[in-house]
């Protein structure tokens, strides 16, 4: 029987599926998902400070280091399946081909939902060009023309994970996700991040922040669930249910 509970991230670099997203991944892992992370890049260029100021790094040094980081806390949040394209940071730049990669990708998973970065990044426009080239393969995948005979992709809600700067992003949450259960794995994945140390905190108090919110929307001090731990998402299309 093939696997119908699938999710798909797409990450412009090798580490922000774990910042923004890890819970998630997470979470879904745990309730039986499949999920696949697609790096866009290492982020050898634009997010590798650290590994730059030792003496005699090269590129393909900085961006080992990176796949490394990236492989193992992809194993500690029990990722499906971690695939790097490699196409460069600072600038990234994806051509048909890349994007065609990407439609493959997305058709072979069938995600039932798929997540990556904010519309907007004046800080860091690899982000902002990664969720924009998400929405236009989600397009193509879609088309009955493109590589008539293979299966079409449906219609899975694309989320967009927390920016590190949100006030700049425009980026509005309208789901929070309670990640209490599966924070340590959070927070193994975020310290196998070596070349970024300065961030660990700053996730960490970001998820603690999202765990208020959680609990203020669940019903806050009549009842709400007791979450410490939380990552926000907006989403992108329209949603069809049947109760709210």
């Amino acid at each position: 029987m093939a696997q119908d509970k699938t999710a798909l991230v797409i990450s412009a670099h090798s580490a922000d599926f774990v910042w923004r997203a890890g819970g998630a991944i997470a979470l879904h892992a745990k309730l039986g998902y499949q999920v696949t992370v697609v790096c866009l890049s290492y982020g050898e260029r634009g997010e590798s400070a650290k590994l730059w100021k030792s003496e005699g790094m090269t590129l393909d040094k900085v961006k080992a280091e990176r796949r490394r980081e990236a492989e193992n806390a992809a194993k500690a949040l029990d990722v499906h399946d971690i695939q790097f394209f490699d196409l460069g940071d600072y600038p990234l730049e994806i051509d048909r081909d890349a994007k065609y990669r990407l439609v493959d990708v997305i058709r072979a998973v069938q995600p039932r939902f798929m997540l990556s970065h904010s519309h907007y990044d004046p800080y860091n426009l690899d982000h902002s060009h990664t969720t924009k080239i998400a929405m236009e393969c989600r397009m193509i995948a879609q088309a009955w023309g493109h590589n008539p005979g293979e299966k079409v992709l449906g219609a899975p809600q694309l989320y967009l994970f927390e920016p590190h700067q949100t006030e700049q992003m425009g980026w509005k949450p309208d789901t929070f996700l309670d990640i209490t259960d599966v924070w340590e794995k959070k927070k193994a994945a975020i310290e196998c991040m070596e070349g970024q140390e300065h961030l660990w905190h700053f996730y960490t108090n970001v998820a603690e922040n999202r765990g208020n919110h959680f609990r203020r929307n669940s019903g806050g001090q009549s009842g709400g669930r007791a979450a410490r731990y939380a990552e926000g998402f907006q989403s992108v299309y329209p949603r069809t249910v049947d109760e709210l």
